[in-house]
This record gives C-alpha cells, sequence and structure tokens, in this order.
C-alpha cells in the first residue's frame, strides 16, 4: 500500500529538495505526523542553500481521521536561522511521551566546517558528527526520495497514479512573494486495492528570495493532511554565534558519516 508522507521545512529545514530543502517534514518521520521522535538533523537534509540568509518560524499541522472516526492532531513549531554560507540552526521543543515533558533541542548544520552538531541546553551537552562538504548533504543517510517541492514521499507511487499541475500565481506571505502550483494526483480505482480513486493534493508556494518554499499543504486520504508554513521571516544574517556550540558545552561524537538520530 502506498506509504505517502509528508516532509516539511529549511533550505533549511521544511523542505527537502526544495529548500535545498533544509526545512522540516510535514509529518515528522514516515505516517502519523509531526512528534513521532525523528531526528532533529531530519530538518537539515538537502542540498546546501547559500547567499539567501533568513530567520522565521515553521510551523506544522498534521491531523487525519481513522476508519473509527478517532482523530490524530498534532502541531510542531520550530525557529529557523540561516546564513549566507548555508549554515542552519533549528530550535524546536519536543515532546517525551514517558514523562509527557518537553525539552529543547537545538540542531546546528555547518557545511562549511564539515559538521553537524546536536544541543541539549537542560544538560549542556552538544553531539557532533562528521558530514559532508558545501557539495551537498544528500538525505542523511535515511533514504526516501524529495518530490522538489519541499515534502518526503517513503516509497514509490502506484506506477498507474496520475498526476496534474496547475499555476497558483504569485502571493505574499509573511512579507516575502511566493509563487503557488497545486498537484493533484490521481490513484486509479484498483491500484492499492482502493474501491474509488483516491485524490492526494498538494500546494506549494515556493520563495525566490529565499529559495524554497515558504508554504507546503498535502491533502492526503491514506497518510492525513499537514500543512507546514514559515512565518515572522525576517531577511538578513543572523549572529554568527548562533551557528557555533555555546561555551560551557560538554561535545561527544556521534555516528560517522551522517548526523545522528534523536533519541
Amino acid at each position: 500500500m502506498r506509504d505517502s508522507c509528508l516532509r516539511l521545512v529549511v533550505g533549511l529545514t521544511l523542505f527537502s529538495a526544495a529548500l535545498g530543502a533544509q526545512g522540516p517534514s510535514p509529518d515528522g518521520r514516515g505516517r502519523g505526523g509531526p512528534g513521532r521522535g525523528g531526528s532533529p538533523f531530519d530538518d537539515l537534509r538537502g542540498p546546501v542553500i547559500a547567499g539567501a540568509p533568513f530567520r522565521g518560524v515553521q510551523s506544522t499541522n498534521f491531523q487525519h481521521t481513522l476508519a473509527n472516526g478517532n482523530h490524530i492532531v498534532r502541531q510542531e513549531h520550530a525557529t529557523i536561522y540561516r546564513d549566507s554560507s548555508g549554515r542552519v540552526r533549528v530550535e524546536r521543543t519536543v515532546s517525551r511521551p514517558a514523562d509527557a515533558t518537553e525539552h529543547e533541542v537545538i540542531s546546528i548544520l555547518d557545511p562549511v566546517a564539515g559538521y553537524a552538531f546536536r544541543l541539549d541546553p537542560a544538560t549542556k551537552t552538544a553531539t557532533q558528527t562528521r558530514i559532508g562538504g558545501p557539495e551537498g548533504r544528500g538525505d542523511g543517510g535515511h533514504g526516501g526520495r524529495g518530490r522538489g517541492d519541499g515534502t518526503r514521499h517513503d516509497g514509490p507511487p502506484p506506477a498507474s497514479a496520475r498526476a496534474q499541475r496547475q499555476d497558483l500565481g504569485t502571493k505574499t506571505v509573511s512579507g516575502v512573494v511566493a509563487a503557488g502550483t497545486r498537484t493533484t494526483e490521481t490513484i486509479p480505482a484498483g491500484a492499492v486495492g482502493n474501491e474509488q480513486p483516491i485524490l492526494v493534493v498538494r500546494e506549494t508556494w515556493f520563495s525566490n528570495d529565499l529559495k524554497m518554499p515558504v508554504i507546503v499543504s498535502v491533502a492526503d486520504p491514506l497518510a492525513g493532511d499537514s500543512v507546514v508554513q514559515f512565518s515572522d521571516i525576517v531577511l538578513g544574517e543572523p549572529d554568527a554565534s548562533l551557528f557555533q556550540v555555546p561555551a560551557g558545552y560538554s561535545i561527544s561524537s556521534g555516528r560517522h558519516g551522517g548526523p545522528p538520530r534523536g533519541r
């Protein structure tokens, strides 16, 4: 069965191929929506985006209605910074399901120095991992493939699926001009055991100023509905200290070859 799922977020995060697609994915990792314990470094996959510095807040809203009428609803917020060299910092609060507490996790990707860091402000610890150079990061070793609009698709779509693309013009999103496209993918009856056709509708609003999407929304009956949007966008160079491990942190090494997975 088609295991589609969104992956928002920034040349940074949210938005993989288009972010450079750096940027976080609408559903965390795989099916089920955001907040499923994916690595904070999932937000940092994609090629390096240089020359488009900014700061912004990424909001992810996910909902899925089950066959019995039960609803799954999740929300996530992350503050994202990117400098002119393509360094990225993502600050977000994650939940620990075991004790229902929340803690801040900070991810820093420095393609210039060739390192990724995961910072835990509560314990003042940092995990450092060697990464590839500025020519590109790939997908961090997690597999999957980008759609070019900032979402991820974990598994091939049915061979018989058909897609139609529509130009939505332009609009201003949080102070930046973005061009919109709507892609409607039709999965014909019988392609995945479905009695009737299934429509998956994806809208992407892409900013040339940021070189990444600022809105990605997906209506998917199989995987759920997701909206990832940037707000409070400020163009310009963030403070250089944001992309460094603060003084007083202890640094340990993570696994070689890609960003470490979250706990």
